[in-house]
């Protein structure tokens, strides 16, 4: 799966969280990244409101998002360079602060870059992936890479060298692979479309209780 990083310009505007949060879920989705999807709003909206708070209204603001190997990575770029974000104390009665208490909660690292023009306040959350293109992972994805893996190299010409199946290329083995297991079954006398009836009934029901 494609996550290629983006960004979006936007004013520093108490209005603008709600629908920052609507574009981060959106996103979220797409990526097949829902189980951090509720954390990464969280965050977009305390690194926002922090902006809002401490730098002020109206000020020009950029979110950036990206994969960091296999974590989901939070950008908030603004043009102030000498207001710092601080940890306060959960404990403490400062007013300030809490919002990057919030984040240093949620997620796995975060920290501030000072350029010569900006600063930027990143943080990012651990996902599930194996790889930052790859799907989240789980027994039944894991044990189908590792048999698409093997029977590609079955099909390559010797002295090649194997890798990791693009995802066109590994939906035509898995086309293969599926044609050479009815031929299997034909060959022992099973009831191919019964088998198949069966691995769907199986892969909806796994479905559904992942989904619960």
């Amino acid at each position: 799966m494609s996550r290629k990083p983006w960004d979006l310009a936007f004013t520093a505007e108490p209005e603008e969280v709600a629908a920052l949060r609507r574009i981060m879920r959106l996103h979220m989705g797409a990526w097949g990244l829902q189980e951090v999807s509720d954390a990464a709003q969280l965050c977009v909206s305390e690194l926002v409101s922090n902006v809002v708070t401490h730098v002020g209204h109206g000020t020009p603001v950029t979110l950036a998002v990206s994969m960091s190997g296999t974590y989901l990575r939070i950008e908030v770029h603004d043009p102030d360079t000498r207001s710092l974000p601080t940890l306060i104390a959960a404990d403490s009665d400062a007013e300030g602060g809490r919002g990057m208490a919030l984040i240093d909660a949620v997620a796995d690292r975060w920290g501030v870059q000072l350029r010569d023009d900006q600063k930027v306040t990143w943080c990012e959350l651990a996902t599930s992936l194996v790889s930052p293109t790859g799907h989240v992972g789980s027994p039944g994805v894991t044990r189908a890479e590792a048999l698409l893996d093997l029977y590609a190299a079955t099909k390559l010409p010797r002295g090649s060298e194997a890798g990791r199946l693009s995802t066109a290329v590994a939906e035509e083995a898995v086309i293969d692979v599926i044609t050479d297991f009815l031929h299997w079954l034909r060959a022992h006398g099973c009831d191919g479309d019964e088998v198949l009836d069966r691995a769907q009934m199986h892969f909806e029901a796994e479905r559904s209780g992942s989904e619960l």
